[in-house]
């Protein structure tokens, strides 16, 4: 696989200086630590703070997703590797206007390590935190194990709701259920077609054999629930769709944000080919689509493939969603 790279262990903060330099007016850095980035007007005197974080190679998820409406701060792992602890807490301490620090990041055990370290370091600087983390992969575990889920293209629906919460001036408590809300009524399942080639390696984080797909596949690679033949986009879309309404529950009357995902490799021709067999299955369900997203918005480097997420919607949920937001990777 040919990337455009130069040295593989610089690759990160390469493309952190790149986006630095594209949107200075958006975000900055904080420190001499590229790996932390936060709004450019942040803090916010007085208004909650947003922190999340990852591993890189998923751009634009976790530090695509800082700005006016959304996260106020990121902390920046390696490919597939989380932000250190270190990392986490500097971030909450340059987004802190005095109001506290929601964390908000995806269940992924190293990630969940470090804000939790992250946490016990910002309570002696006398900084309060709330966490919720994202779980919405729902091929990950079964329903009645759904706290124990992967977080995956969903979290998008929870900053943009805690972003537009904070942003009207919502306490922490507040902010943080803003975004429990929405992760518990958020649902993703994704298909992968392709593996991601690793710039530190060189090499596949998996196989898959050509003409196979895997559904319910993670976005580092992690085993999904059905691997085959690979099927229409047709019947790509009745499984999934299948699976994210059973899983939310949802019934004729029911209204829904949607968003079909694109994971690296996938043009955007075939998302709207995928997005249009959604929208007959929920019509056909009596399911409406109030709010729609196609595109790339967490990716895995160059994995061909593609995620559905649905977030069953109220009128608190879809105001959130249409208030205003924008980082250098979504405007609303």
């Amino acid at each position: 696989m040919k990337k455009i790279i130069n040295d593989p262990d610089r690759f990160v903060d390469e493309m952190i200086e790149g986006i630095l330099k594209a949107h200075p007016t958006l975000v900055k850095t904080p420190a001499d630590d590229l790996r932390i980035l936060v709004r450019a007007d942040a803090p916010v005197a007085g208004h909650v703070g947003i922190v999340t974080g990852g591993g890189s190679g998923h751009l634009p998820l976790f530090k695509g997703y800082v700005g006016t409406g959304l996260c106020s701060g990121v902390a920046i792992g390696n490919v597939f590797s989380s932000p250190s602890s270190q990392q986490c807490f500097e971030a909450a301490k340059a987004v802190d206007g005095g109001a506290g620090v929601l964390f908000l990041y995806g269940n992924y055990g190293g990630d969940v390590f470090n804000f939790d370290l992250a946490t016990d370091l910002a309570e002696l600087e006398g900084i309060e935190t709330r966490t919720v983390l994202g779980r919405d992969d729902v091929a990950s575990q079964p329903k009645d194990r759904k706290a124990d889920r992967r977080g995956v293209a969903g979290i998008i629906f929870a900053y943009k709701a805690a972003g537009a919460a904070a942003e009207r001036g919502d306490d922490l408590d507040q902010v943080a259920a803003v975004a429990e809300d929405v992760i518990e009524h958020t649902a993703t399942m994704g298909i992968g077609l392709s593996p991601t080639i690793l710039p530190t390696t060189g090499h596949p984080s998996f196989e898959l054999p050509d003409g196979e797909m895997e559904i319910g596949i993670g976005i580092h690679g992690e085993p999904g629930i059905h691997r085959g033949p690979l099927e229409s986009a047709d019947q790509i879309a009745d499984r999934i769709i299948t699976a994210l309404v059973a899983d939310l529950d949802l019934t004729s009357g029911s209204r829904v944000a949607v968003l079909v995902n694109g994971l690296g490799a996938t043009p955007l021709e075939e998302l709207y080919v995928l997005f249009r067999r959604v929208h007959t299955l929920l019509a056909e369900r009596g399911i409406t689509i109030a709010k729609s997203y196609v595109g790339e918005y967490a990716t895995s480097l160059e994995m061909a493939g593609a995620s559905i997420s649905l977030l069953e919607l109220n009128d608190e949920r879809l105001a959130l969603l249409e208030a205003p937001a924008k980082s250098p990777f979504f405007e609303e």
